[in-house]
């Protein structure tokens, strides 16, 4: 039975999904409104450090809701407290939508301890912890995934599809929507974005590039990639076809020194896209009489992501089919770590992703070893200078004793080693 009668079965019974929600800024705010157009699935509480928003994102539907834990489609909750979503008697799933490490990883790992699903639109925590998340949630026989509509999920679901033919995977990647500033600061974008209607300092994460290594980091985890060179290569290109060509191997005529990797491309976007290959015969010509070039290497390109529009159809399969879209393997493949944006002096707390101190840049886990994972940066104290451009070392900090996502981490790091 398709996902739509399933849910519109839900309906009919007054038995919907019920979904706790953290996280009402643009992301979450257009999953609210999505949301209240889909049968079986009712938005019933959402938790933010500005209570005052998850207020006006429901009143925008036409629902009036309380202060409280405890909602109904009805009467929805909103809350200060991230942590009171994952203990709400009311919800069935978690979405988490911030974008911070430490909010992303400690609402991921309660509410799996309280045995409910939880859908990531946080690809910053989930790669940083998604591998023990996700194995927390095979334990407890509930759902971890990213979200639908991100990208790492979307080109998932080309990887997936592609598989399932029984094709060859070379290469997966994402356009990249704006020009790389690895200088960009929320001051130098907050006029873009004001205009967006964006988080200045979400605006400057995107810009700098650490969105791109992040999303591409989750791919490759999921996977099982890997960034053919630190950072990839980012080429540019605005025809989808040609990166065929482009990503192909040195000795015929592209860039890459191996396949299996992830990328990005300035000028696709908002697409993703899979690169994959066909053996000589039949399969080639078909793939070449379907316009799909004359290979051996073909692309398989989507134009579109809807970001938190989507995020639904994760709740659903999760709950429905009992299925992830894009969860990491037991060994992550990639690891993004911390490069200094500008010159920092021994003892400066670092600040949040999207700051001025520092931006992310994506390596082979078997090349980032005692770098500082992005995710872990965020109220770390330096310990000596670090020249702008270089990469912070794990000796060269002092990690906050205090966080959640940094003893979460640990515990992933000793389970590989276990």
């Amino acid at each position: 039975m398709s996902l739509r009668r399933r849910l519109e079965e839900l309906e009919e019974a007054n038995t919907p999904i019920r979904v706790g929600l953290v996280g009402a800024g643009q992301m979450g705010r257009g999953f609210i409104a999505q949301v209240n157009g889909i049968p079986g699935i009712e938005t019933v509480a959402v938790a933010d450090v500005d209570p005052e928003r998850g207020l006006d994102a429901f009143r925008e539907v036409g629902k009036e809701p309380a202060e409280g834990i405890n909602g109904t489609p009805d009467r929805p909750a909103v809350m200060g407290d991230a942590a009171d979503i994952a203990h709400s008697a009311s919800v069935d799933v978690v979405v988490e939508a911030t974008g911070v490490t430490e909010v992303g990883a400690r609402v991921a790992y309660e509410a799996l301890q309280e045995g409910k699903h939880v859908v990531m639109l946080n690809a910053e925590a989930d790669a940083t912890v998604g591998a023990v998340l996700a194995r927390m949630a095979r334990s407890a026989g509930v759902i971890y995934t990213g979200s639908a509509g991100d990208e790492p999920a979307a080109v998932m679901e080309l990887y997936d599809f592609a598989r399932s033919m029984g094709f060859e995977v070379v290469a997966a990647g994402k356009g990249k929507n704006n020009p790389l500033d690895l200088t960009a600061t929320p001051d130098s974008v907050a006029e873009e974005a004001e205009r967006k209607k964006m988080n200045p300092k979400m605006l400057a994460a995107f810009v700098d590039g650490t969105k791109t290594m992040v999303e591409m980091a989750t791919v490759a985890n999921a996977i099982g990639f890997a960034p053919d060179v630190p950072g990839m290569h980012g080429p540019a290109e605005t025809v989808p076809k040609k990166l065929a060509q482009v990503f192909s191997l040195e000795e015929e005529g592209g860039i890459l020194s191996s396949y299996e990797t992830v990328d990005y491309v300035r000028g696709i976007a908002p697409g993703v896209y899979i690169v994959v290959r066909s053996h000589e015969g039949a399969v080639r010509e078909t793939m070449e009489y379907l316009g799909m070039g004359a290979g051996p290497n073909h692309v398989l390109y989507r134009p579109y992501h809807l970001t938190s529009l989507e995020t639904p159809l994760s709740v659903a399969r999760a709950v429905i089919h009992n299925e992830a879209g894009i969860v990491s393997r037991e060994r992550p493949s990639a690891e993004v770590v911390t490069v200094a944006k500008r010159d920092l002096d021994a003892g400066e707390k670092l600040g949040d992703i999207g700051g001025p101190d520092y931006y992310g840049w994506v390596y082979k886990v078997s090349e980032a070893g005692g770098m500082l994972p992005l995710g872990l940066a965020a109220g770390a104290r330096t310990t000596r200078p670090v020249k702008k451009g270089s990469v912070l070392s794990l000796t060269g900090v002092e990690l906050a004793e205090d966080s959640f996502v940094v003893n979460l981490r640990q515990l992933q790091d000793a389970a590989l080693v276990a």
